[in-house]
């Protein structure tokens, strides 16, 4: 039996195939990650296509907003995760939480000691600690997320201002003119976004 499943998140539309083995095994297949540049309905669509959904036994989307407009089977973002992690996780690991750090949005999903949620606490209304903030700042330094990442681990932090948008902006904008390694300001954004997410835990 072959299932897909569907994320349609602020930014990005994701998929991922499971096939089910006879021995009870499951492998992933048709894993994708697209931006979908505030189109959601088109990307899902040129995708469907792109994955011939016959050969899907069922399909099920999630996502905080989107998946409300789509006439498929449908769970909750906080199930979806709680689901995954069980999956993924089995008895094995016990953790205390999850972070999820989305395009428009960062929560932290507080886990009980049977691996499910218990309680989500969500980041200020702050742009600054989003991804698609941070997928901006980049691309006006000109450089790739795989760079960014890169560069963000073995350079010194630059820092940044977390507690406004405009003012990191700000901040990256007077780092790049004068002259400051885009690596280090890369660096020092990953740093003011774990700020945040640690704030939150």
């Amino acid at each position: 039996m072959k299932s897909l499943g569907i994320c349609i998140g602020a930014t990005t539309l994701s998929t991922v195939g499971l096939l089910a083995n006879g021995d009870n095994r499951i492998s992933t297949t048709d894993i994708l990650i697209e931006p979908h540049d505030g189109n959601p309905q088109k990307t899902l669509l040129k995708t469907l296509k792109e994955l011939n959904i016959n050969n899907y036994s069922r399909i099920a989307v999630t996502g905080r907003k989107f998946r409300h407009f789509v006439n498929l089977s449908s769970i909750s973002e906080p199930e979806a995760v709680e689901s995954a992690l069980l999956h993924i996780n089995g008895e094995a690991e016990h953790f205390n939480a999850i972070v999820s750090t989305g395009g428009e949005t960062f929560m932290v999903y507080a886990l009980g000691d049977d691996g499910r949620i218990t309680s989500v606490q969500t980041g200020n209304k702050c742009a600054s600690g989003t991804g698609e903030f941070f997928l901006q700042q980049i691309r006006r330094m000109g450089i790739s997320l795989e760079e960014a990442i890169d560069n963000a681990q073995v350079e010194e932090p630059y820092m940044v201002s977390g507690r406004c948008s405009v003012f990191c902006k700000s901040d990256c904008t007077h780092a790049t003119n004068k002259g400051v390694p885009k690596g280090r300001i890369a660096a020092g954004l990953c740093q003011m976004m774990a700020g945040k997410v640690l704030e939150i835990i």
